[in-house]
C-alpha cells in the first residue's frame, strides 16, 4: 500500500530548501507527502505570517506540480500543534492499514524526547529522518534505546506495517534559513534563489514579512 507522508513546521515562508528535501522522499519512499503548516507551534516563537498567510504561501509554492500537497488540519486546529494529535487525526483519516510516514529533519529528531507524548509517535507513524550526508547528530540514550530495534536500511519494509519503523532519508544539502529569508525581506532585499518564483511573483504574499519590525536586540 502506498504510504502517505507529512512534513511539519513552520513554513515562514516555506523556502526551496523545505521543498527539495520533501521532493527527494516522495521519490524515495514512492508516497503521497503532505505539507502540514504549524498554528501554534510548542518549541518556537510565533511565526511572523499568520495562519492564513503561510496556507496561502504554501498554496502558491505547490502550485504546478501534483506530487507535493497542502493540509491546513493543524491551521483549523485550536491550541498547540502538537505532532501526535495530527497523526491521530490521519489515522481517523487513513484507517490503521496504511503506511504513514513522520519526516523530520535530523537536528529536530535528536530532540525528540522533549515532544510531547513523543514514545506514541512510533505507535502512529513510522518515521523517515531527512538526514545531510555525513551529519548525523548524537542523539540522547533514551532515544537511542527506543528506537534500536526499530532503524531500517530500505524504503520498502516501511511498506510492510504501517507504522513503528525508522528510516534515514539522504537529501540534498541546501543550507537556506527562513531566519535569513525573513531579515533580507525586512531589509528591502530579493531572496531570488531560495524561494519559489512564485512567491517572488506576487508581492502580496511576502508582504508580512517586508512589514515585520526590528527584532529586539
Amino acid at each position: 500500500m502506498r504510504p502517505l507522508a507529512i512534513l511539519g513546521g513552520t513554513f515562514d515562508p516555506v523556502h526551496l530548501g523545505h521543498l527539495r528535501a520533501t521532493w527527494e522522499a516522495a521519490d524515495v519512499l514512492d508516497a503521497e507527502v503532505r505539507l502540514i503548516p504549524a498554528s501554534v507551534p510548542p518549541h518556537r516563537p510565533a511565526p511572523v505570517a499568520s495562519a492564513r498567510q503561510r496556507a496561502a504561501i504554501l498554496r502558491a509554492a505547490l502550485a504546478g506540480q501534483d506530487r507535493l500537497k497542502l493540509d491546513t488540519r493543524e491551521l483549523d486546529r485550536d491550541g498547540p500543534s502538537y505532532t501526535v494529535d495530527t497523526l491521530v487525526s490521519l489515522r481517523e483519516e487513513i484507517g490503521a492499514r496504511r503506511p504513514l510516514v513522520l519526516l523530520i529533519g535530523a537536528d529536530a529528531f535528536a530532540s525528540l524526547p522533549t515532544w510531547h507524548r513523543w514514545r506514541e509517535l512510533f505507535d502512529l507513524a513510522h518515521v523517515g529522518v531527512l538526514t545531510r550526508p555525513g551529519h548525523v547528530p548524537p542523539l540522547p540514550e533514551e532515544l537511542s534505546e527506543a528506537i534500536a530495534s526499530r532503524e531500517v536500511k530500505y524504503a520498502h519494509i516501511l511498506r510492510e506495517q504501517p507504522a513503528g519503523h525508522v528510516f534515514r532519508i539522504t537529501i540534498t544539502p541546501l543550507e537556506i534559513a527562513a531566519t535569513r529569508i525573513r531579515q533580507l525581506l525586512r531589509l528591502g532585499g530579493e531572496p531570488r534563489w531560495l524561494l519559489p518564483d512564485a512567491l517572488l511573483a506576487d508581492p502580496e504574499l511576502l508582504a508580512p514579512y517586508r512589514a515585520q519590525q526590528e527584532p529586539p536586540s
